[in-house]
This record gives structure tokens, C-alpha cells and sequence, in this order.
């Protein structure tokens, strides 16, 4: 049996907004863009990866939950705490520098961990965290 990674998915508050990150300041490609009621799902993706996508949506993406479900969502997002995704990167310092300057907002500079990786983190425009690690040599 043959089994491997298709899709994971982000919370976002606003796909416009998670776009201008993940395609124009990670680099990730657009490879489809669904609307359904008043809901949005944008998938987007490594182009080194064409099998692994990543699905940008609603916080609470059920049409049938209700207000006070997706206003606790809403509320986790906005903290933080739904989300955390980490990317692998050959240069982590490299990596750091082109989000920081993009306007990235930064959790945490460089630094060599103790089970074998060098990395960084920063915030969504949604307030995700996305760690990006590169093993160390």
C-alpha cells in the first residue's frame, strides 16, 4: 500500500490577504480558487510538489454551523491557536530574511534546535504559524 500526503488545509479570515503571503511572498502557486454560498477555498502549492496542496479556507467551512460555532472559530483563529504548519527549506537564514522583508510578522529569528534543525516562524496574515526548518549539516 502506497499512501501519501494530498492535501492539508489553513484557516483563513481573508483569502485575499492569505494569497498576497503564500503566492507572493512564499512563492507557492495558485491552482484553484472554489467559491460556494459565501464561501472561498484557494488552493495553493510548491511548484517542487505538484502532488501536496495546501487549501486556504473559511475558519469554520460547514454552511450549516451556527453563528456562535463560527464566531468561536473566528475568535481561535484570531489568537492563533488553529493552525500551525511547517515547511522544510534548504537555506532557513535566506528563507528568513525574504519573509522578514515581505513585512513577515516574525515569532522567531534563526536558531540551531536540539533535535536537528535550523529554524524560523512567523504569523500568517490570519495569525497561523508557519515554522520553516532546514536539517542541519
Amino acid at each position: 500500500m502506497d499512501i501519501k500526503l494530498s492535501q492539508c488545509f489553513i484557516a483563513v479570515d481573508d483569502h485575499d490577504k492569505a494569497l498576497a503571503f503564500y503566492r507572493d511572498v512564499l512563492g507557492l502557486e495558485v491552482r484553484n480558487d472554489v467559491g460556494f454560498e459565501s464561501m472561498r477555498w484557494v488552493t495553493v502549492g510548491a511548484p517542487s510538489q505538484p502532488d501536496v496542496n495546501i487549501v486556504l479556507e473559511p475558519p469554520l467551512a460547514d454552511p450549516n454551523a451556527s453563528a456562535a460555532d463560527k464566531e468561536a472559530m473566528a475568535e481561535l483563529l484570531a489568537k492563533g491557536l488553529l493552525r500551525a504548519v511547517i515547511f522544510s527549506t534548504d537555506d532557513c537564514d535566506a528563507t528568513f530574511e525574504r519573509i522578514r522583508a515581505a513585512g513577515g510578522d516574525v515569532l522567531q529569528e534563526p536558531v540551531d534546535q536540539p533535535y536537528g534543525v535550523r529554524d524560523c516562524a512567523f504569523r500568517d496574515p490570519a495569525g497561523n504559524m508557519l515554522r520553516f526548518t532546514q536539517p542541519r549539516k
